[in-house]
């Protein structure tokens, strides 16, 4: 049996407390560093899990122990090492490894709309593990990141989408009739390039589909519905009843009695309550795509102002420094506020 002393110990001590030191130390410039990048923060956790484990062989080696203690202890370390990849290998390296992947093919980003599966929702954050949206009632949802990569991912970009909505009528309903009233919803709707398409012949009814391009993806489900609106009100403006021909009725009407309601007109209320159910459904991830929109106006401001910075370098002629100068000042009070505006919305993130 090998005895100890306590001097024996004060490397170990020493290795221990300077790895402390440097994780709490590589912490702070870490945190401070990937502050205004939030999708590279999953490499804050794996330098910090990386300087941890060169820690633990360090403090190892130095113990006082002999050759085969020393060894003993290593191959314990292996093993629990393996054991624990190879347990969570379809679960937390996977979704690790996953969420490299969704962060090196850059499909979607914060902000946007996604389908994973049968989940649809807005992207309210990207985290090193998981995927969060926030659905149409509201609610946040945790989506794995191997199950995102795994399932079929529809993404609606800020660019634009195409919105349809379709609608069945018998065949006493004139094609042309139909189409016309059908164009005139989406174009009233505020859709560009509408068509009709006729999707379906069935035994008893034709369907026909209204597609629009639509540039205003934050407003999605306001659109949806208004175009919606703006269908019933065309066809029913039109003469044109949505009613199924099998439509059967015990109270006796004449056979000129058409179902449909009496025309109010097209008024303005519809338009004015465009928008406001995002705005509540989709709050969360709306604050962090407006977020994320100003980090990376604070990167590109950072890169004027060292583009200046070097431009004011090779200027030797006065007037043209002097220009410099203040541009330089103004974009640097410009960052300054910037930057105060996104520590405090961060901070109401956080809260």
């Amino acid at each position: 049996m090998t005895d100890f002393s306590l001097f024996d110990f004060v490397p170990a001590i020493v290795t221990i407390i300077l790895v402390v030191g440097a994780i709490i130390t590589s912490n702070l410039f870490l945190v401070r560093h990937y502050q205004a990048e939030p999708k590279f923060r999953y490499r804050l956790h794996l330098i910090k899990l990386a300087i941890a484990f060169v820690g633990i062989l360090l403090v190892i080696l130095i113990l006082p122990f002999n050759e085969s203690t020393r060894g003993q202890l290593l191959s314990l370390i292996g093993i629990v090492l393996s054991a624990t990849i190879a347990l969570s290998s379809t679960t937390f390296v996977g979704n690790a490894m996953a969420g490299v992947m969704l962060r090196s093919l850059r499909s979607f980003k914060i902000g946007d709309f996604i389908r994973v599966g049968e989940s649809f929702g807005r992207v309210s954050e990207m985290g090193f593990l998981h995927v969060e949206i926030q659905t149409t009632d509201r609610d946040l949802m945790t989506l794995p990141n191997l199950y995102v990569v795994t399932q079929p991912t529809k993404v609606i970009h800020a660019t634009g989408t195409i919105i349809s909505a379709e609608v069945t009528l018998g065949y006493d309903v004139s094609r042309r009739d139909a189409e016309s009233a059908l164009l005139e919803a989406a174009q009233e709707t505020g859709l560009t390039d509408p068509f009709v398409l006729i999707t379906k012949l069935g035994d008893y009814s034709v369907s026909y589909q209204v597609n629009g391009l639509l540039s205003e993806v934050k407003q999605l489900l306001s659109y949806r519905s208004t175009l919606h609106k703006r269908m019933l009100d065309h066809l029913h403006q039109t003469g044109i009843e949505i009613v199924s021909p099998s439509f059967m009725n015990t109270r006796a009407y004449p056979a000129e009695k058409q179902f449909i309601p009496e025309y109010q007109g097209l008024g303005e209320h519809v338009e004015a309550e465009a928008g406001k159910a995002e705005e509540m459904i989709f709050d969360i991830a709306e604050d962090a795509a407006s977020l994320e929109q100003m980090r990376e106006a604070f990167r590109q401001s950072q890169i004027q102002i060292q583009a200046l910075e070097k431009k004011l370098e090779k200027s030797a002629e006065a007037p043209q420094r002097d220009q410099l100068i203040k541009e330089l000042e103004c974009l640097k009070r410009r960052d300054q506020r910037m930057n105060v505006l996104i520590e405090k919305r961060e901070q109401q993130a956080g809260s």
